[in-house]
């Protein structure tokens, strides 16, 4: 049996991960998901304000003291690889397997703001405008009414790697073929797939891809080669 800690993005909360929890908990696995700091629908203007990347790193491994694990499973979608991977290299040597789901794989003193492209930089240095320390969610049709501002300060600090992290066992990137024209992780992709110590897959699916496709993430996490196995 596996444990699951699932992260999610910017803006959303444990929730972004509602179709496939479900998937891997009836193939017999427990799983967590979480809501980062300054991303609960009750955290105040203050608690947004002040949360960063440490804060996030922080909130996954107090759930991995709070639950005693201690060979789990992390999965981090698209801001959220900066947060598996800052709490991979504190975590002890409890993280057994990591996943970017179409995420960052920052290296020592990369920020997601470092990392990412022009195109999404301007969308949170407009997303920001307005209070200085929350990014808005971008307006688009059909996106989830749940959303929440993204604290600003957890995107712009630089994470500090020990080099822990690549003692996790098995790792592993997802990339999203789906939305070409905007996706910041295509350097990426063939950064991995050119290193012996990375597992690559790909999705034809758009960036959201648990909403997407929420069995073929699931197959992914699974390590089963067809949906079937948790039908």
């Amino acid at each position: 049996m596996t444990t699951f800690v699932l992260v999610p993005g910017a803006w959303k909360g444990s929730w972004a991960y509602e179709s496939v929890v479900p998937l891997l908990e009836r193939a017999g696995h427990t799983v967590h998901a979480v809501t980062l700091t300054g991303l609960r629908p009750d955290d105040d203007d203050a608690t947004v304000a002040t949360a960063n990347l440490d804060t996030h790193a922080d909130d996954v491994l107090r759930l991995l003291d709070r639950a005693h694990l201690t060979s789990a499973t992390l999965v981090g979608h698209s801001y959220a690889g900066m947060v598996i991977t800052a709490a991979a290299d504190r975590a002890g040597g409890r993280i057994s397997r990591l996943v970017h789901l179409d995420a960052f794989v920052p290296r020592d003193g990369e920020s997601w703001w470092s990392a990412t492209n022009e195109y999404f930089r301007e969308v949170f240095a407009a997303g920001a405008a307005a209070t200085g320390y929350a990014v808005r969610p971008p307006e688009k049709n059909g996106g989830d009414p749940r959303r929440r501002p993204h604290p600003l300060a957890s995107v712009m600090q630089t994470v500090r790697l020990t080099g822990a992290v690549t003692q996790v066992p098995r790792r592993e990137f997802i990339y999203c073929s789906g939305w070409e024209d905007q996706t910041p992780f295509a350097d990426l992709r063939t950064r991995l797939e050119a290193d012996p110590e990375w597992l690559v897959h790909d999705l034809p699916t758009a960036h959201n891809a648990m909403r997407e496709d929420p069995e073929a993430v699931a197959t992914l996490l699974l390590g089963e080669r067809t949906a079937d196995a948790f039908r």
